[in-house]
């Protein structure tokens, strides 16, 4: 039987949620409670999504830069509860938002070696543009950066 999954905005009260999160998958990489505030506070489009006991499993956010384009700043979902479609309920409404922003491109930057997420991007018709060497810190890890027009 599939859970039952609600995709809403983002509040500031659900940050705390967010951590362990960022934490499990990101370590040393992870934001912090601050940086998704003022995410929040510049008036990003941030949305959480929650199981059936309001239990945050995963969240996205986007951000209109101008007027044609938009930026994925980060999608992620907890690992137990990935492979379950959350990260593509996501990244739908978000790609849905930009195009309601009136965004015709959409980038994001994701790790060189999370070939599950370049997947995903893919299917939603991003292709890689260029790679940012050394991106993410500490890890020096390189950031491919994918664009969808």
């Amino acid at each position: 039987m599939a859970q039952t999954i609600r995709v809403e905005r983002m509040r500031s009260t659900d940050i705390d949620e967010l951590l362990p999160i960022e934490q499990e998958l990101f370590g040393a990489e992870r934001w912090t409670a601050g940086m998704f505030r003022s995410e929040l506070e510049q008036d990003h489009y941030y949305l959480v999504a929650r199981d059936a006991a309001g239990v945050v499993l995963g969240y996205a956010g986007l951000a209109v830069m101008a007027p044609e384009e938009a930026w994925v700043n980060n999608l992620a979902v907890r690992r137990a509860a990935q492979r379950q479609g959350i990260g593509e309920r996501l990244l739908t409404a978000l790609l849905d938002e930009a195009t309601r922003r009136g965004a015709t491109r959409v980038l994001l930057e994701v790790a060189v070696d999370n070939a599950a997420a370049q997947q995903l991007y893919e299917r939603h018709g991003f292709a890689a543009i260029a790679v940012r060497r050394g991106y993410y810190q500490p890890s020096n890890t390189d950031a491919l950066v994918m664009a969808r027009e």
